[in-house]
């Protein structure tokens, strides 16, 4: 049996809701073999982040060129990527070797409100990550950074804002609308082809630690399986954003049953499999 294989580049949570451990979880829970580089460490648990502790951009970019010089990786997850000169060493060791499909979340704000990104590299992401990425998974302040207007308010909103991101350079935009609230959470996908919405029942839940990068590397999983079983066949992103979808959200109505830590719990990334 071949593996699909996922790769996240990310920072690491020591509380595993998050972040490199989120993403490992996520991709074996959906059947890739995952691999890994770091970008920092934090200190952080589910009441917030107290500090962030960033990998030498040069060390990440041997971290990766070591990676994809044995591996094949079939689909590739950027998360956060902490600092500019980070940004553009990912940027230019994907441009220059085959890492499959890559799907970035530009993690900027985590759940609890703690920035995590500096704000030279939020230029870098725009300039630079964005025209290597295949689809971007941002929330909605993280789309307002990233085209210096003012956040989404309603859900007409979303389209035009993710048209001006794809717009950026990546192949696809996934723009995330649960900072939006009401009954249900809507996220939009626009691509060359055009505009979809994406609706699930909003989930009345603390348990949300970890829910952009969990969805962000659910999207990774999917598409490296695919891209192992159709090497030749361009990624439909549509039918990979619901399965996506279905898998967060059997996560997060699971998550409060685990009961880990005091602030904003983990998501359950295996609650299909655990015992209930």
């Amino acid at each position: 049996m071949t593996a699909a294989v996922a790769l996240t580049v990310a920072g690491s949570d020591p509380s595993g809701g998050a972040g490199v451990q989120a993403d490992l979880k996520t991709f074996s829970a959906l059947g890739a073999y995952g691999t890994a580089v770091l970008t920092a460490l934090t200190a952080q648990n589910t009441r917030g982040v107290t500090g962030v502790h960033a990998v030498p951009a040069e060390f990440v970019g041997e971290q990766l060129r070591t990676l994809l010089a044995d591996v094949t990786v079939h689909a590739t997850k950027l998360g956060m990527l902490g600092t500019a000169e980070v940004v553009r060493e990912v940027a230019a060791v994907l441009a220059d070797r085959p890492s499959g499909p890559v799907v970035c979340d530009p993690v900027m704000v985590a759940t609890s409100g703690d920035r995590l990104i500096s704000e030279d590299a939020v230029d870098a992401v725009r300039t630079v990550l964005l025209p290597v990425t295949d689809l971007i998974t941002p929330n909605v302040p993280e789309a307002a950074a990233l085209l210096d207007v003012a956040p989404a308010t309603t859900v007409e909103e979303l389209a035009p804002q993710a048209q001006a991101l794809l717009a950026l350079g990546p192949g696809a935009v996934l723009l995330k609308g649960g900072h939006l609230g009401g009954a249900e959470s809507v996220d939009v996908l626009v691509t060359t082809d055009g505009v979809l919405q994406t609706r699930r029942p909003r989930v009345d839940t603390t348990s949300t630690h970890g829910t952009g990068c969990t969805l962000s590397s659910a999207l990774a999983a999917l598409a490296a399986r695919t891209r192992l079983a159709a090497p030749d066949q361009p990624t439909e992103w549509a039918p990979l954003v619901e399965g996506a979808r279905d898998y967060l959200q059997a996560a997060l109505v699971a998550g409060a049953a685990l009961e880990v830590g005091s602030g904003h719990g983990p998501v359950h990334h295996f609650a299909g499999w655990w015992p209930a």
